[in-house]
């Protein structure tokens, strides 16, 4: 399965892009990325989830995943973030930071 999750906008307007395969993984790792993606019920969630309220500098998030099931994109503003797929943003985020300290 590939990742590709980008973080846009924020008080600064820094982006923010990580690309992850979990055919390059550690198998524990990737089970965790996949059951993570199964939980959020990814695959069934809109291609565009947007905040009923107006808010200024928050960050917007969109993960593709291409996978078994396909290939899907969604993109969620930061208030709007189901709660089902906050775990998966998490790890992508602490990935995306993780790999932005090295």
């Amino acid at each position: 399965m590939r990742i590709l999750f980008k973080r846009s906008g924020g008080f600064a307007g820094i982006s923010q892009t990580k690309s992850i395969s979990t055919d390059q993984m550690p198998a524990e790792e990737a089970q965790k990325v996949t059951s993570l993606v199964q939980q959020a019920g990814f695959f069934a969630l809109p291609p565009v989830i947007e905040s009923t309220q107006p808010g200024a500098d928050r960050f917007q998030y969109q993960i593709s995943v291409d996978g078994e099931q396909g290939a899907h994109s969604v993109q969620v503003d930061e208030s709007a973030v189901p709660p089902g797929l906050q775990p998966l943003l998490d790890w992508m985020k602490n990935s995306a930071r993780t790999q932005a300290g090295k």
